[in-house]
C-alpha cells in the first residue's frame, strides 16, 4: 500500500511547518501529496506554492469543490498546474454539500451525481482539447444560452495545449451510488470516514460502476483508492483516540443538519444510529465538548489507526486487504517519520 501526505485545509491561518512536512514526505519516499479545500483555503494555491518546492511527489487536490469553479475554470487550472509541476498533477473532485454549496458558494445543490457527470465530462472534454467545446447542460451548458444571454457566446478550445489529455481525475464519494459513480468515469476514488468492515459494500458499489466503464478509460488495475486516514501513534489508545474525536464530531453533527448530512450517513450504515444522534444534538445545540465527548473510542477505531505502534502495525493488515491503494496521513515532519516507520 502507498502512502500519501495530506496538508488538508487551513484552519484560521496557514498550517505552521507544512513545508517542512511536505519536503520530508518527499524524502521518505511518500507516493503523493493532497491539499482540500472548505470554506477557507482553496485547494490550488497551496498546492502550486509548496509543491514548487518538490521535485518527484505526486501533488493532488483532495478535494476541490464542483461548486467553487466552473468545469472551465477547474480545467484551466488542472492543466497550468499539471505544467507546472511536469505532469505530477491529479484533479480529485467532489460535490460538497449543501450547507457550503447553499450558504458558502450561494449555489443551488440539485443532482449532485448528474451534476458531476457533466462536469467531468466537461473537464475531459478540455482536456482532450479535440474541438471546441459545447455541452447541452442543464447544469453547465455551454455556450450558456439562457434567457439573459448576450448573445455573443460562441465554442471555444482551450489556447494552451495539455501535458496530459488524460490527467487523473479522482472523485471523492461517500455514498453506494457515488460510490460506483467514481468507477465508471473516474481512475480514482477519494473515500472518506471508511471502516474496513464496510469493504464488501463498497467492493459491490465499485464492481457496479466498472460495468458500466467505457473501454477507452483506464484499465480498472490502475484505479487508485486513496484514503485518508487518521493514524495517531501514542501509548494511551484513549489519548490517541481524543486526538480524533473533534474530526468525528465535527462532521457527524456539524457538517449539515438533523435532516441532511452525507457524513453522519456514513456513520450511521456503520449501526452508530444512536451516537450520531445524541452527537448531533449536542453538536448544533453548540455543546461541541459533549459532542466531542460522545465520540465512542471503539467508532475512531473502527475509522483510524491509533494506539502503540505495534497495535497499529497488528491492525494495518485489515486495512491492507480492503480495497484501499494509498493510506493518506497527516502531522508535522517529525510525526511523517515515525508513521512512516510505523506503516512502510
Amino acid at each position: 500500500m502507498k502512502l500519501g501526505y495530506s496538508l488538508g485545509y487551513w484552519q484560521s491561518g496557514p498550517p505552521p511547518g507544512a513545508l517542512e512536512a511536505l519536503l520530508e514526505a518527499e524524502r521518505l519516499g511518500f507516493d503523493s501529496a493532497w491539499t482540500a479545500e472548505a470554506y477557507g483555503s482553496d485547494a490550488f494555491t497551496p498546492l502550486a506554492w509548496w509543491g514548487s518546492r518538490t521535485s518527484r511527489i505526486r501533488l493532488g487536490t483532495g478535494i476541490a469543490q464542483l461548486s467553487a469553479r466552473t468545469p472551465a475554470a477547474t480545467a484551466m487550472a488542472a492543466l497550468s498546474l499539471d505544467h507546472l509541476s511536469g505532469g505530477r498533477f491529479t484533479l480529485g473532485l467532489g460535490a460538497s454539500g449543501p450547507q457550503v454549496v447553499e450558504g458558502w458558494y450561494g449555489s443551488p445543490y440539485p443532482k449532485p451525481l448528474a451534476r458531476t457527470r457533466e462536469y467531468v465530462q466537461i473537464v475531459r472534454d478540455i482536456l482532450a482539447r479535440e474541438a471546441p467545446v459545447t455541452a447541452p447542460g442543464p447544469h453547465y451548458p455551454l455556450p450558456y444560452d439562457g434567457p439573459d444571454a448576450a448573445g455573443g457566446g460562441k465554442p471555444l478550445r482551450s489556447t494552451v495545449h495539455p501535458l496530459r489529455a488524460d490527467l487523473p481525475i479522482y472523485l471523492a464519494a461517500e455514498g453506494p451510488k457515488n460510490v460506483a459513480l467514481a468507477a465508471e468515469i473516474a481512475d480514482g476514488w477519494l473515500p472518506f470516514l471508511f471502516s474496513p468492515r464496510a469493504d464488501a459494500d463498497y467492493r459491490r458499489a465499485l464492481d457496479e460502476g466498472f460495468s458500466k466503464r467505457a473501454a477507452s478509460r483506464s484499465p480498472r488495475q490502475a484505479f487508485e483508492v486513496a484514503l485518508q486516514v487518521p493514524v495517531v501513534p501514542h501509548d494511551s489508545v484513549e489519548e490517541a483516540a481524543d486526538q480524533v474525536r473533534p474530526m468525528l464530531a465535527l462532521y457527524i453533527g456539524g457538517m449539515g443538519s438533523r435532516q441532511a448530512n452525507f457524513h453522519r450517513e456514513v456513520i450511521e450504515r456503520l449501526g452508530y444510529d444512536r451516537e450520531c444522534g445524541l452527537i448531533t444534538e449536542h453538536y448544533l445545540a453548540g455543546r461541541k465538548r459533549e459532542a466531542i465527548a460522545a465520540v465512542p473510542t471503539r467508532l475512531v477505531e473502527e475509522l483510524a489507526l491509533i494506539g502503540p505502534p505495534e497495535k497499529i502495525r497488528d491492525e494495518l493488515q485489515r486495512w491492507e486487504e480492503t480495497v484501499v491503494t494509498t493510506l493518506i496521513v497527516q502531522g508535522d515532519a517529525a510525526t511523517l517519520r515515525v508513521i512512516a516507520g510505523i506503516l512502510s
